[in-house]
């Protein structure tokens, strides 16, 4: 039995409010079970230094987690004067993902910047961050039709070439599990972050063995379960885009 008494095919429940942030070009606050985060997309005509006279963009991402996100308050980053080992790693693994399902070509000299800020924390974060920040993209995106006197000439192709979403899965007390939250992350034997296209094709897999090592039959497992719920995101973000 798993401590939410979901099945192991089962995901949270997932809820994505769009245009949250008055301000931002694309927003959405992620709700996964207890997990809550906000994504926001900010859209620049402007593309760092080594992209300059490239005709592309670019698309990044920053990713935070607030002081009490958590059951004990940490300390702010920007206290510490720099961001740690484990931010880095998790904002790389969203800039990546995103970038993934975009034409940088057809984006032309335009950055988006997708900032992820964790206000509640309950497993699944980074993994919430890519599924949302898809979502805020897209409508970040969309303002250049939008506004183009601010934005300049919109794009003679769709810059977004596909959908891109996110889901963890594991091995809990010995059974693959889709979705794990805190308490079946803190335990379980092995834990992996799966990204995926809407076309089926894997962006990235981030899997460890905590306890003992996994056999290709449950990582056979553990992905077919990443598959199912991924296409359940899918479904979840085209959804919320569908939405006024």
């Amino acid at each position: 039995m798993r401590p939410s008494g979901r099945a192991p095919d089962e995901l949270r429940q997932i809820r994505l409010t769009r245009r949250y942030s008055r301000h931002a070009e694309g927003s959405v606050l992620v709700e996964v079970g207890e997990t809550r985060l906000l994504c926001t997309a900010s859209l620049e005509t402007k593309v760092p230094v080594f992209l300059r006279g490239k005709a592309q963009g670019w698309v990044t991402a920053e990713y935070g987690m607030l002081p009490r996100s958590t059951g004990s308050r940490m300390s702010r980053e920007a206290a510490r004067g720099r961001q740690g080992g484990r931010t880095l790693e998790i904002q790389r693994l969203i800039g990546r993902s995103l970038r993934a399902v975009v034409d940088l070509g057809a984006l032309g000299e335009r950055t988006v910047t997708v900032d992820c800020d964790v206000l509640q924390a309950d497993g699944g974060t980074r993994t919430a961050a890519i599924t949302g920040g898809y979502v805020a993209l897209v409508d970040a995106l969309d303002c250049i039709e939008r506004d183009p006197e601010r934005f300049g000439e919109p794009p003679t192709r769709d810059p977004i070439r596909a959908q891109v979403a996110a889901v963890s899965v594991g091995i809990y007390r010995g059974q693959p599990v889709l979705d794990l939250d805190y308490a079946e992350d803190s335990e379980a034997e092995t834990d992996m972050n799966v990204v995926m296209t809407g076309g089926g094709a894997f962006v990235e897999l981030q899997g460890t063995a905590e306890g003992h090592a996994f056999r290709r039959s449950e990582l056979d497992a553990m992905l077919a379960l990443a598959e199912k719920g991924i296409g359940q995101l899918l479904d979840a973000q085209r959804r919320t885009l569908g939405s006024v």
